[in-house]
């Protein structure tokens, strides 16, 4: 079974503790940033878990969000068959890996209300696993299914938040995704090894809006694997202990309508007037994100090797300043 490890509250000073059961074993170390922990935190609880001494309740303490903002947050998109071809892409895959950043400081608790900004009326959700780095890459490498445990330490539950009355008439993935709260991320770290990481296509990620199954699949439906899309991120940029890599969502956004991302992938300038229809239409779409509904979302493998937690959100207005 796969390790759980949480980033909890204790009285105003962030620690890091092993999960176990319903209990956390609190780990003797300094709670500064998901880097240290994925430098020095892994074999600190791979020891404890050896011989375990809970010490506080679960139920008891406050989850904070595992990965802390001084992180860098990359995201694919695009990623998932089901995705692409309920918006109208039949061969369930493009030409090319699609990158982008998110803002760090949109990361929040896995339990955290998603916070609307007043201009925002079309809300998206989108469930995703998330690979969080344990070692350093500063140039070109090449990941493989066999060394991917050298460089991905652990696994995490992600939902990708999204303003698509921003993100799609802009052509701003980075605007849409960003606002703070769109990015709950936790409830814990699941430490991953070689053997852990075999399973990974057995993965089961699941989103519902008030108690409704919007989104469910297999990690098997994902397009660019992990091990290729590090493999082509180190020839992008740097990447350290504790950045996060988001791998896509699947079918059963809000945002189904083929001609509105097929005119993103096909226009850089997209037409303004038709926008505005997409726009006017999409607002009488009942799956779009309203004020007060609850998302849940969950990721695990059948057998619960590997258990992502689940997460419970809350759509809050943001009143307008």
């Amino acid at each position: 079974m796969a390790l759980n490890v949480v980033r909890f509250d204790d009285a105003g000073t962030p620690r890091w503790g092993l999960l176990v059961d319903s209990r956390i074993h609190t780990l003797d170390m300094d709670a500064g940033s998901t880097a240290d922990f994925m430098e020095h935190g892994i074999a600190l609880a791979r020891a404890a878990a050896a011989q375990p001494s809970p010490d506080r309740d679960l139920a008891d303490t406050r989850l904070l969000c595992p990965i802390t903002s001084d992180r860098q947050l990359i995201a694919q998109g695009l990623n998932y068959s089901s995705h692409l071809r309920e918006i109208g892409i039949p061969s369930g895959k493009l030409p090319f890996n699609t990158l982008f950043r998110k803002a760090s400081s949109c990361l929040a608790p896995a339990d955290t209300d998603v916070i609307r900004p007043p201009h925002v009326r079309l809300l998206d959700y989108e469930v995703e696993i998330g690979i969080v780095m344990k070692r350093a890459i500063t140039g070109p490498v090449t990941v493989t299914r066999e060394n991917l445990a050298d460089y991905i330490g652990a696994l995490v539950l992600h939902n990708d938040v999204s303003a698509r009355d921003v993100q799609l008439p802009q052509v701003q993935f980075y605007k849409g995704k960003s606002y703070r709260t769109f990015g709950p991320t936790g409830p814990w770290l699941t430490l991953v090894d070689a053997e852990d990481l075999a399973h990974f296509d057995e993965i089961a990620i699941r989103l519902e809006v008030n108690g409704e199954v919007r989104q469910q699949s297999l990690a098997a439906d994902i397009s660019f694997k992990p091990a290729e899309t590090l493999t082509e991120l180190s020839e992008l940029q740097d990447l350290g202990p504790g950045d996060l890599v988001v791998t896509g969502t699947p079918g059963g956004t809000a945002v189904k309508s083929p001609g509105a991302l097929k005119m993103l992938i096909a226009r850089l300038l997209p037409d303004s007037k038709r926008w505005q229809l997409f726009i006017k239409g999409a607002l009488q779409d009942p799956d779009y994100l309203k004020d007060g509904d609850l998302m849940t979302a969950s990721g695990k493998t059948p057998d619960g090797r590997i258990d992502l937690g689940s997460h419970h959100n809350r759509i809050v207005p943001r009143e307008a300043t």
